[in-house]
């Protein structure tokens, strides 16, 4: 039987719906079908993944006024295993039309019934508030997961958002356990992010995941691309980052281990654990730029060439960043003599 996670925290911006989308599909490269429920009207984890809402499918509003069963509203995304209940700005009616509703807050728990069977995990995206979409989905839920900056503002809303928590242990829903926090928009650069994070590793403990998510600009193109990070660039920090945080879920959950290689006629998985997917012809074109010659000229890519580089070249460096971290990494390519790096420092450079 699946589990369910929201997904919360009443502060906006703190990377919720970033955490959603790519948490559920690194979920996926671990064979857990998931099931993502966009709660927000905003609709960004439908955009995120790449999905418009159907009209005549309908939508999680559909869903929660009870016009359309969960069946009638999922969606099958790009990814597979991945499916989505999609939300449009529609759903913003729904805490009007859920007032006079009796037990209210248990509406979205009574229309999941049954769907939990289909699916390893159910990641619910909730809304920037703790009104009553977001109650529906932390009533409905097993767990919550919270992600939170590291500035002063998360913490103050980190305390309400536990206190609502608590709250609902009490009365809606006693079984509701904390998943975890997680710390976002990590700048280690930045002073006061290190000592926030640092202070709630101290108060909250084991609570907070060991896996930190990185500030990266690739987790903010990915979603205008409709693709999660993996998808987008498997190879950034941020990528490598939602890979290891699916792995310390399933890890504290005794699950199986994100897939690592596997090649097919269309697609190029890559990295040893720690990486996603991505069409090979642009995992190619991105390792050609990373891997520019010494004298900072680019080889020159796109319209499906790898440019100065062959291809056996480009795929001898792909090996090179996905090999596993034990110290320097000999040469590769045509038996010619390379420049040695370690693992990450070929990580650093394709990121």
């Amino acid at each position: 039987m699946g589990k369910i996670i929201a997904i919360a925290n009443q502060k906006g911006g703190v990377g919720k719906t970033t955490t959603t989308i790519n948490l559920a599909a690194s979920l996926t490269l671990a064979k857990q079908t998931t099931l993502v429920i966009d709660l927000d009207p905003q609709g960004n984890a439908t955009r995120g993944l790449g999905m418009r809402p159907d009209a005549a499918r309908g939508t999680v509003y559909h869903l929660l006024i009870g016009t359309k069963e969960w069946a009638d509203v999922v969606m099958k995304t790009d990814v597979q295993g991945l499916d989505l209940i999609p939300a449009d700005i529609d759903l913003v009616g729904a805490e009007i039309e859920l007032v006079g509703v009796e037990s209210r807050e248990t509406v979205l728990k009574r229309m999941l019934k049954g769907i939990r069977e289909l699916y390893s995990y159910i990641l619910i995206d909730c809304p920037p508030s703790l009104g009553l979409l977001a109650l529906n989905g932390l009533t409905a839920a097993d767990s919550l997961l919270i992600p939170t900056q590291s500035e002063y503002y998360a913490m103050e809303g980190l305390k309400q958002l536990l206190s609502t928590f608590q709250l609902l242990q009490k009365t809606l829903n006693p079984n509701l356990t904390i998943e975890g926090i997680l710390l976002t928009m990590l700048d280690k650069r930045n002073i006061l992010n290190c000592q926030v994070s640092e202070e709630i590793r101290a108060y909250f403990n084991d609570t907070v995941f060991k896996t930190e998510i990185p500030r990266n600009i690739t987790l903010a193109e990915a979603p205008s691309h409709g693709k999660p990070i993996i998808f987008y660039n498997p190879l950034s920090k941020g990528a490598q980052a939602y890979t290891a945080l699916a792995q310390e879920l399933l890890g504290d959950a005794g699950g199986g281990e994100v897939a690592s290689v596997a090649v097919n006629s269309s697609r190029t998985y890559v990295g040893n654990g720690q990486a996603g997917v991505m069409i090979q012809q642009e995992v190619l074109d991105r390792v050609a730029v990373a891997s520019a010659t010494a004298n900072g000229s680019l080889p020159s890519v796109g319209n499906g060439q790898a440019g100065v580089m062959t291809q056996q070249e480009v795929l001898d460096r792909v090996a090179v960043a996905s090999a596993t971290a034990n110290g320097s990494l000999p040469s590769v390519g045509n038996g010619q003599a390379e420049v040695i790096m370690t693992q990450q420092e070929v990580l650093d450079r394709v990121a």
